[in-house]
């Protein structure tokens, strides 16, 4: 018989959101590994619990090494819990590889559900709910963040983020910059926390308000591109359109046939509008719709 892997929901602040499941899990659990042991320890303080099983800590830069060790345990038969620092593992968080290679030796996955940064900010942004997608933290380059808002810049989805205080004000003015200025948001900070604030307003707006400097824990909300009719995209925007998609690595022909679906236009009008914009730059076009 093999074991069971427990995915556990941490608070992410306020620790008497921690689920009852999660205090037997941790009492129960042959191992329980951990993102910060210390961490974990104030935890299991805080809920009046002790693990009887063995804690290994398990976090980025050990998760390589330690997942087989792990899958061995369960293998075995053996109940291994594991947590993060806050909120669900695997989210932004040591855990998928953990789970991948479970699924693969066919051992059963299970969880207990927590809270969630994630759910939680977009529950209280005021924006639309019904359709989002997290895209986890921006990278930290600048060419590369804006890289990356480019490749959403269209997305009609609500948008949800993790970053770091100190990079807020970078990433809220790249956003402002690629999304545009108006575009509303909302930075949640310190969610559940004493001194929880959510901050809604128009993306250049809140970029000012971050430049004087923002501490604690942050997750961002952007609404999603609004809908436009084919009437109102010109053939800059078109081809702009064509330019990102490019950028991200697809083919060119591909990029076409996404934006003209995306827009509702026929290929070759988008098509056409790439060739004319070539032909304008003096290089002509080679692609074929």
């Amino acid at each position: 018989m093999t074991g069971t892997l427990v995915l556990a929901g941490t608070p992410i602040g306020d620790v008497s959101d921690a689920p009852p499941r999660l205090a037997e899990e941790l009492a129960g659990a042959d191992v329980v590994a951990a993102e910060d042991t210390r961490r974990l320890r104030r935890l299991t303080q805080a809920l009046g619990v002790t693990p009887k099983g063995r804690v290994v800590s398990y976090f980025e830069g050990n998760e390589s090494a330690r997942t087989p060790e792990l899958v061995e345990e369960l293998a075995g038969g053996a109940r291994v819990l594991l947590v993060t620092d806050a909120g669900m593992p695997s989210v932004s968080d040591p855990g998928y590889r953990l789970v991948a290679a479970a699924v693969e030796r066919d051992i059963k996955v299970t969880a207990v559900p927590g809270p969630s940064a994630v759910l939680t900010a977009l529950a209280l942004s005021g924006l639309p709910v019904d359709r989002f997608c997290f895209e986890g933290f921006l990278p930290r380059k600048a060419g590369e963040r804006l890289g990356r808002l480019r490749e959403v810049a269209g997305e009609r989805r609500t948008l949800v983020y993790f970053e770091a205080p100190h990079r807020l004000d970078d990433t809220l003015a790249a956003m402002a910059e690629v999304f545009g200025a108006e575009r509303r948001a909302a930075v949640c900070r310190e969610l559940t926390k004493t001194y929880e604030e959510v901050r809604r307003g128009p993306l250049a707006e809140l970029a000012a308000w971050a430049a004087e400097g923002v501490r604690g824990e942050i997750t961002v909300v952007v609404e999603g591109a609004p809908e436009k009719g084919p009437e109102e995209l010109d053939a800059a925007e078109l081809v702009r359109r064509v330019r990102v998609r490019e950028e991200a690595g697809e083919r060119r022909k591909e990029a076409i046939a996404a934006v003209a679906a995306e827009a509702g236009l026929p290929k070759r009008q988008v098509f056409d509008a790439v060739v004319a914009s070539k032909n304008a730059d003096g290089s002509p076009g080679s692609a074929r719709p």
